[in-house]
């Protein structure tokens, strides 16, 4: 005799997967007719209704949910909610966290607001899952224009002052300063010289996020990706060993423009000498 309990149980899970079915066809249907109505904001709802109940219908209804995304952020954004807008891209993130539209459009918003640093993230993310993506690699360029300063070009050309810092660095590698922290690394120059040098340990910190991202792929194009350890910080707020096992015994950098004392450099020296490098004996 079949047992009971378990046709109960086979019943109610039936039951549940028909509800559940059910409800999915019926917040599609209000889907299409709220787009219908250009009611983007309630579609979104019914939209985030089926993606968290059916996550098999996230490849067959991408193009339509970013398209209400977009339309209802469009709406949010002229409406001042910010908030809310941001929410929706967490929200559309969450379940499409490798989506490079998704990425760009989240971009494009933090850009118009003037959130700059933050779009660059979005962006090089967008570019970094499709390169072939010509609307996030011309708005990754456009931003970068615009956190980039043009000092770093000229820096970067200036064929004897890269020379002078390179030889500086290997003469205090080979005097024994075998682990280093770059501060403020920008491209990631003077940390790749200092691995080119023999230092065992190298770390480097940078505050801009794009100038982090842009350090990350230039390290990672030298093939030093696993041996210089990027950090997306302020050289203030490094503390060991939560972010760097040991003291350095060495600390290299580069601002010394205008940054001197606009970006606290004099600080993060004083810093770096208290809290990061070895003290002599």
């Amino acid at each position: 005799m079949p047992n009971s309990s378990s046709k109960f149980h086979c019943n109610h899970r039936g039951g549940r997967e028909a509800s559940r079915r059910e409800l999915v066809s019926r917040s599609l249907q209000s889907a299409q007719h709220c787009l219908e109505d250009q009611d983007f904001g309630t579609a979104y709802a019914h939209y985030l209704l089926v993606l968290n109940l059916a996550p098999e219908l996230k490849t067959s209804v991408k193009e339509t949910f970013q398209f209400t995304l977009f339309k209802w952020a469009e709406e949010l954004d002229s409406l001042a909610r910010i908030q809310d807008l941001f929410n929706c891209y967490e929200q559309a993130l969450e379940l499409y966290p490798n989506d490079e539209v998704i990425c760009n459009s989240m971009g494009e918003h933090l850009f118009r607001m003037g959130f700059r640093d933050e779009a660059a993230g979005y962006f090089h993310k967008a570019v970094k899952l499709n390169p072939d993506f010509a609307d996030a690699k011309e708005n990754f360029y456009r931003v970068a224009n615009w956190l980039v300063e043009r000092w770093h070009f000229i820096m970067l050309n200036d064929a004897k002052r890269n020379l002078t810092y390179l030889k500086a660095i290997e003469n205090a590698v080979r005097s024994g300063c075998k682990s280093v922290l770059d501060i403020g690394t920008g491209t990631g120059i003077l940390s790749m010289f200092a691995k080119k040098a023999g230092a065992s340990s190298v770390y480097a910190c940078e505050l801009s996020k794009t100038m982090y991202e842009l350090a990350r792929d230039v390290v990672a194009a030298n093939k030093m990706d696993r041996e210089i350890n990027l950090l997306h910080l302020k050289s203030l707020d490094i503390e060991i060993p939560k972010h760097i096992p040991e003291r350095v015994s060495l600390v290299v950098t580069e601002t010394v423009d205008a940054g001197l004392f606009g970006e606290g450099i004099v600080e993060s020296l004083i810093h770096a000498w208290e809290h990061l490098l070895l003290q002599p004996k």
